[in-house]
């Protein structure tokens, strides 16, 4: 059993008060108030108040760091702390709709050494209100369920591989490229899942439900949990040029060793072909 760390614990105590208000609200989602942001980019009430919440809850514990938020954007805090980096609701559209497929995402980011910008993501915690699930990982530590380790996958071929992805939609992504990568996978594997929400979608791979995962066009706060969780899991994630950033969120591929590497290379390849 995993001694959980006091960061993790703190993470979590916000991640659940704010869960427990979007379960009340995704129970009565048809009277939320929703507001446009942008082109099939949803911002609800839900949303406002589950950043709030975890605002209030982590500066409590942590009074002194910064924060970059989906909403609120960046709050400086002290340039030699940490920051968390959040977001509320991930999988907005989901929530919306009534489909209980959505998560709080919260990462740690240490300051570097030599004070020029942003480093190592150290703790990272994705959690799933609807379940009560909580996917967590500490740089070395490795990656947890509540308080069962996790491993990604051991599959070695795509055709015994579920793959998850991001489609491109109303205003974001490139649909052409992502159909080049899809025409050239799709063959190969056995089965391809788009639910939705890229937090869970890496917390599912750290977790050996998916085999692998590719999307482009993502944010920090969409995949910086899930990136340390792959990690943590024993597996591997990069862009599509194989760089291995901290957060990789313009470009994500994400899986073990073996399964990274196919999905990287089918990926050039069809982005060569194009």
């Amino acid at each position: 059993m995993a001694a959980v760390p006091g960061l993790i614990r703190v993470m979590e105590k916000a991640a659940r008060k704010a869960g427990n208000r979007l379960r009340r609200d995704f129970g009565e989602v048809e009277h939320l108030q929703v507001s446009r942001k942008g082109p099939a980019d949803f911002v609800s009430k839900a949303d406002q108040h589950a950043e709030r919440t975890l605002w209030d809850e982590l500066r409590i514990a942590r009074p002194d760091w910064g924060y970059v938020f989906e909403e609120a954007g960046v709050v400086e805090g002290d340039p030699n702390k940490p920051r968390f980096i959040i977001d509320p609701l991930d999988g907005t559209s989901n929530f919306l709709h009534g489909i209980p497929h959505f998560a709080i995402s919260i990462a740690v980011q240490e300051p570097r050494l030599d004070g020029n910008g942003w480093g190592d993501v150290t703790s990272a915690l994705v959690y799933q209100p609807v379940t009560d699930q909580s996917f967590w990982a500490e740089k070395t530590r490795g990656a947890w369920l509540q308080d069962a380790r996790l491993r990604v996958s051991s599959r070695r071929h795509l055709d015994e591989s579920l793959i998850a992805t991001g489609i491109p939609f109303a205003g974001a992504g490139d649909p052409g490229e992502w159909m080049r990568i899809y025409a050239n996978l799709a063959p190969q594997i056995a089965g391809i899942r788009r639910f939705g929400a890229a937090s869970l979608d890496l917390a599912w791979v750290a977790a050996g439900r998916y085999d692998g995962f590719w999307e482009t066009g993502l944010k920090p706060w969409d995949t910086a949990a899930g990136c340390l969780l792959v990690r943590e899991a024993g597996g591997f994630v990069s862009d599509y040029r194989g760089r291995s950033e901290q957060i990789c969120d313009q470009q994500v591929i994400a899986g073990n060793d073996v399964i990274h590497s196919k999905l990287h290379k089918a990926i050039t390849q069809a982005l060569k072909a194009g």
